[in-house]
């Protein structure tokens, strides 16, 4: 049976960079790079010319700003973009913008820094074709629900713990959710899969927009009402207990389900330790990280949303927590903050 290829186009004004990413991705038989670009000038002719189902594209470009570029891209000629980018905080400005992922240049000084560059950047090509357009997929803000409109805020004798997982797509979704949040939030939790280093740049953007405090999480920290953590893109972040009450482990580890950071692993550690005194929230993301995690915790007498296909970028983690049971109810992303209120208030 034949396969229809992933047409590429890589973006960079790097002769060296662009070469060896031509060289490299193309070994994968599914990958066809069908042009390369210098910048962004070059890209949008060349776009046009050979019609790519993906472009990777660097931020730091000659001519254009390569987020100006993709703001005008997704606006005139929309394509699905996989950022190739240093670490730089216009990554987020990106994905903001409708890129579909990113991968974190590496150093050129380490093979085996190349090696997982080439894998991670293959497998998220072969994501980014089956993901939907960001431009498909508008998160628009709902009004939360407050005591304004005869629904209290929450306020719990037991403390809650609320554990959030998602993948591609699921930087903008968990902003999506957490923006609408009160400032009397209980403790969150959220695992997205991303490289060490962005999740905390990735924390102190979502600081800067929620009404509570977010911070990349530290192995140790306290886990309390007013409080996101982030797990740190190298670590496994589990829940744990004392004598003091909850607190969260960030450690090294192997990869759980493919990843570190993993949601199983965070899912299940919730469930073994907070068990009914928890709410569960898988968003979009390729593969089943989270899924049995999320049974778990629903097993345990956990509260568990997943968010639906329509408002998924790719419908995969969600899919599958739905398909084995884990997901007591599926909801556009835009309306799980309200639902998440709804619940608490309940109880």
């Amino acid at each position: 049976m034949a396969y229809k290829k992933i047409k590429v186009l890589i973006t960079d004004d790097s002769l060296f960079f662009r070469n060896i990413l031509k060289k490299e991705i193309e070994k994968d038989p599914l990958i066809e790079v069908v042009g390369v670009a210098f910048d962004p000038i070059d890209a949008r002719e060349k776009i046009k010319l050979l019609s790519p189902d993906i472009i990777t594209l660097d931020v730091e470009m000659p001519k254009m700003n390569g987020i100006t570029f993709l703001k005008k891209l997704m606006k005139d000629d929309p394509k699905k973009i996989v950022l190739v980018s240093s670490l730089n905080i216009n990554v987020f400005d990106a994905l903001d913008a409708g890129a579909v992922d990113f991968v974190k240049k590496p150093s050129m000084s380490s093979e085996n820094e190349l090696k997982n560059f080439f894998y991670e950047l293959v497998s998220k090509i072969k994501i980014a074709s089956l993901a939907k357009l960001k431009t498909n997929i508008e998160y628009k803000a709902v009004p939360t629900l407050t005591s304004s409109n005869n629904i209290l805020l929450y306020k719990q004798p037991q403390k809650k713990v609320i554990a959030i997982g998602a993948s591609t797509g699921g930087t903008e979704a968990t902003l999506a959710v957490l923006k609408q949040l009160p400032k009397e939030v209980p403790a969150i939790l959220v695992t997205q899969h991303m490289p060490a280093g962005f999740t905390k740049m990735y924390a102190d953007r979502l600081n800067k927009i929620c009404k509570f405090e977010v911070r990349e999480a530290v192995n140790g920290d306290r886990v309390v009402d007013g409080l996101a953590l982030i797990a740190p893109g190298d670590k496994q972040m589990r829940l744990a207990k004392d004598s003091k009450g909850y607190y969260v482990k960030c450690q090294e580890g192997e990869k759980v389900s493919g990843h570190c950071p993993s949601v199983d692993v965070l899912f299940e550690s919730v469930a073994n330790v907070a068990s009914e005194n928890t709410i569960g929230i898988i968003l979009t993301g390729m593969g089943k990280d989270g899924a049995n995690g999320l049974l778990k915790m629903k097993n345990e007498g956990a509260y568990t949303i997943g968010q639906d296909q329509v408002s998924c970028v790719v419908y995969g983690m969600p899919k599958v927590a739905y398909e084995i049971g884990g997901v007591q109810i599926q909801s556009p992303v835009e309306n799980i903050a309200n639902i998440l209120i709804k619940q608490l208030n309940k109880e």
